[in-house]
């Protein structure tokens, strides 16, 4: 795990590429503090900060083919290198290095751009073809690792976080009214673009080259796909526990290859199905020792401590438990933002990038997580939820269809689910839209987007009849209704809040504030790809979600036949991931310093983003311990995190 930075064109004069690299680089010295790498030739240059995992002592990077026609910086892990090296030393090639960076550059020299499909792994690549005079950036399937660029000041730039193409022209550091719009809708901005003018992510699943004469092609190599509901051919599964079996082994399998690494690996542990079933096959199936790592809160409505001690003790791990008060969360939001560098509507990534420092703390640098299994195999509340809502759609008028909305979200504490009539409004939301792929979302975008009401009524004027509903659908594959209606729900949901929320503010970023390496072996692309194939019926079965998840971790593991799983883990509801939000601020009905500075109504005119008036009464509320529903939460998180992005970059205004 690293991060990468450089640049295509002639920005300074000879003799200053140097210097320039070094300046955007060391602003990513947190992705990659074991040391620095360059490569400077006329017209390019290519910069690397390491995070040493594999190949410790010859794995530096800028890591080239044997000509030196190909130069590659890459930040992330190619898991299977160990196959594609074999594979390419029997064709002849010549390795230099035991790092699984090399195998791009050998890849390339054989299939071109194409290099990426053999890679299984998460990864954002930077590679120089000095030969060809062209640039080639690849971006992992489903956008575990970022990477970003510009065109400015006669170059284009890129680098795995915006904050080192800040640094080489400070004037990308601007605003950008649609992305704002975006990251106040679905929670981020939806990929190629950001909160920032001009700056683009490249998107998962692409491949984007810039040719010697300037042109830019952007290929897509991998996308999120379903077979269509009317495929009448036969099932590729002899029967449910086939899958079940099969399901198994490639759990096994994801999980074996993302260990790979020549250090310590930890393991995060929610106390949920999804990361208890990751460390017990580690424990079950592998050689591998597994530190576990958790979160707890206070706050019983956010607690799952219970949960995680009693897979501790089914599993007998060493274990470390972070207990995290909102005010811990208050005071470290400033830092979540400067490490996000966007807007973001939850506080939930704090504790995470708080955890990340007790992993770093305790000796390790790689923490396998359970993230991706809710999009893959239906997890979220958001897909029964829709799936309810279907069903009530046939019949409008039923006083009864609605009441099994109230089996949802029974873990909140203001669970809109609570009273009938609430409940028959609020989700009564959209019904109009059921004929559209974004139809599950719409409850959850309609309440975001209430933060757009504090914008500025300029801001407002200048978004004009931006519409987040066609503008998200308008992204959407073409033959996206021919789909299963929760294979339409999974593919926008993998396309909004995981590639752009989840992945990134809530993953990427907090993990390496702290220099720590993420993974996540529900999101193997095989494996994602054998679950797209499964019916949905055994995905969510009635209202249980992730049925044949549940199933393949409930059998016993290998040896002795202890159930890797407690049968209070594996039959458990799904509780998302939550922290404390607004109450995070505010002690006593007393703001936290910066935050009483930052809503204090000169510093909001001096902005040019917010109305004042409706600003400072949402702030009011909000000190008084009033704001507790999700819409007035996101808003109050939203508006915070935008000010602090102000504050730490003054040219957005």
């Amino acid at each position: 795990m690293c991060g990468l930075a450089g640049y295509l064109g002639t920005p300074v004069e000879a003799g200053g590429e140097r210097a320039l690299l070094e300046r955007m680089i060391h602003t990513l010295a947190h992705r990659g503090p074991d040391g620095y790498g360059f490569h400077v030739e006329p017209g390019v240059g290519l910069a690397h900060a390491r995070l040493s995992i594999i190949d410790l002592s010859t794995g530096d990077q800028p890591i080239h083919n044997p000509a030196r026609t190909a130069w590659t910086v890459f930040n992330g892990e190619i898991f299977n290198y160990v196959e594609l090296r074999r594979e390419l030393e029997a064709e002849g090639r010549v390795f230099y290095t035991r790092s699984d960076t090399e195998v791009i550059v050998h890849l390339y020299d054989r299939d071109g751009d194409r290099f990426v499909e053999h890679l299984n792994g998460q990864f954002a690549i930077a590679l120089w073809d000095n030969a060809r005079r062209r640039l080639v950036l690849a971006r992992d399937r489903t956008g575990i690792r970022p990477l970003y660029h510009a065109r400015a000041n006669g170059a284009l730039w890129f680098a795995s976080e915006p904050k080192a193409l800040f640094a080489a022209a400070p004037g990308l550091a601007r605003l950008s009214a649609r992305g704002l719009l975006q990251a106040f809708s679905y929670w981020a901005p939806l990929d190629p673009d950001t909160v920032y003018e001009g700056v683009r992510s490249l998107p998962p699943g692409h491949v984007l080259a810039i040719e010697a004469d300037g042109r830019e092609t952007l290929t897509q190599y991998w996308d999120w796909t379903f077979p269509d509901a009317a495929d009448t051919r036969p099932a590729r599964f002899a029967s449910f526990d086939h899958a079940v079996a099969e399901l198994r082994e490639r759990l096994i399998d994801a999980v074996r290859l993302q260990l790979r690494a020549d250090v310590p690996v930890g393991a995060y542990l929610s106390g949920g199905l999804d990361s208890s079933g990751i460390v017990a096959l580690i424990r079950g199936f592998t050689d591998t020792p597994v530190r576990t790592f958790s979160v707890a809160f206070d706050q019983p409505e956010f607690d799952e401590s219970e949960h995680q001690l009693a897979m501790v003790r089914h599993l007998g791990t060493e274990h470390s438990m972070l207990r995290i008060s909102p005010g811990d969360i208050g005071r470290a939001f400033p830092r979540l933002i400067a490490h996000t560098e966007t807007p973001v509507l939850r506080t939930a990534a704090v504790p995470l990038m708080l955890l990340a420092d007790s992993v770093r703390a305790h000796g390790y640098t790689v923490v396998l997580t359970g993230e991706g299994a809710d999009e893959v195999f239906g997890g979220y509340d958001l897909f029964k939820e829709a799936k309810v809502r279907r069903f009530w759609a046939r019949q409008p008028g039923s006083q009864l269809r609605p009441k099994l909305l109230s089996r949802l979200y029974g873990y909140l504490e203001h669970s809109p689910a609570a009273n009938p009539a609430f409940a028959a409004s609020f989700f009564g939301q959209g019904r109009e839209h059921i004929d559209r792929a974004i139809f599950a979302h719409v409850p959850r975008w309609t309440t975001s987007q209430r933060a757009l009401a504090f914008l500025s009524p300029e801001l407002r004027a200048a978004a004009g009849d931006w519409d987040a509903l066609a503008f998200a659908e308008a992204r959407l594959p073409a033959g996206i209704m021919a789909w299963s209606p929760l294979a339409r729900d999974q593919y926008v949901e993998a396309k909004t809040l995981l590639a752009g929320y989840l992945l990134a503010a809530q993953g990427d970023r907090v993990a390496m504030a702290a220099s720590i390496e993420g993974r996540y072996p529900y999101l193997d692309h095989t494996l994602v790809e054998f679950a797209n194939t499964l019916p949905p019926q055994w995905k969510i079965r009635g209202l249980t979600e992730k049925h044949i998840l549940r199933r393949a971790l409930s059998a016993p593991g290998s040896g002795a036949g202890q159930a890797l799983l407690p049968r209070g883990i594996a039959q458990r509801t799904k509780q998302p991931y939550r922290a404390p939000d607004s109450a995070s601020f505010f002690v006593d009905g007393r703001p936290l310093a910066y935050v009483a500075d930052l809503f204090a109504p000169s510093n909001l005119r001096a902005s040019g983003l917010f109305d004042v008036d409706a600003t400072t009464r949402l702030f009011a509320k909000a000190r008084a311990g009033k704001v507790i529903g999700f819409a007035d939460n996101q808003a109050f998180v939203g508006l915070l995190s935008t000010l602090l992005l102000l504050r730490e970059r003054p040219a957005f205004a």
